[in-house]
C-alpha cells in the first residue's frame, strides 16, 4: 500500500513556483521536464530557454505534432524590468499572461519569462 506521500506526488502538482493543485497531466509551469531531443540533426534540450540567435531567446519545444520546433522570443534591443512589480503587472496584464496559449507559441515564454520571483535564464 502506497503512503500518502507517494500518492500526493503521483497525483498532484508539488511545483514550488504556482499554487495550483492540478493533476500531473496538466499543462502548467511544473511540468517542464528538460529531455534530449533532434532538431535539424542536432541534439537540442527541450523547454529550455537560452540565448537566441535570430532574437532574444531561443527555446527548443515538441508542438501539437509531436515535431522539435524552435521558437524564438523577445527584442534583442530591450531590457527585461520584471522586478518592478508595476512593469510586471503590466505587461502580464497586455500579453494576457493568464492564458499564454501552448508552449511553441512565443507568447507562453515570454510571459514564463516575465513571472515573479524568478531569474531570467540566459
Amino acid at each position: 500500500m502506497k503512503g500518502f506521500k507517494e500518492f500526493l506526488k503521483e497525483d498532484y502538482c508539488d511545483c514550488v513556483n504556482c499554487d495550483c493543485v492540478e493533476c500531473v497531466d496538466c499543462d502548467c509551469c511544473c511540468n517542464e521536464i528538460e529531455e534530449s531531443s533532434e532538431y535539424q540533426g542536432r541534439k537540442v534540450k527541450l523547454n529550455k530557454p537560452m540565448v537566441g540567435d535570430v532574437k532574444k531567446f531561443k527555446v527548443y519545444v515538441k508542438n501539437e505534432k509531436g515535431n522539435v520546433v524552435k521558437v524564438n522570443f523577445g527584442d534583442p534591443n530591450m531590457e527585461i524590468k520584471r522586478d518592478d512589480p508595476a512593469r510586471r503587472k503590466s505587461f502580464r496584464a497586455r500579453h494576457n499572461c493568464d492564458n499564454p496559449g501552448p508552449k511553441w507559441k512565443a507568447r507562453y515564454w515570454s510571459c514564463y519569462q516575465w513571472r515573479a520571483g524568478a531569474k531570467v535564464e540566459r
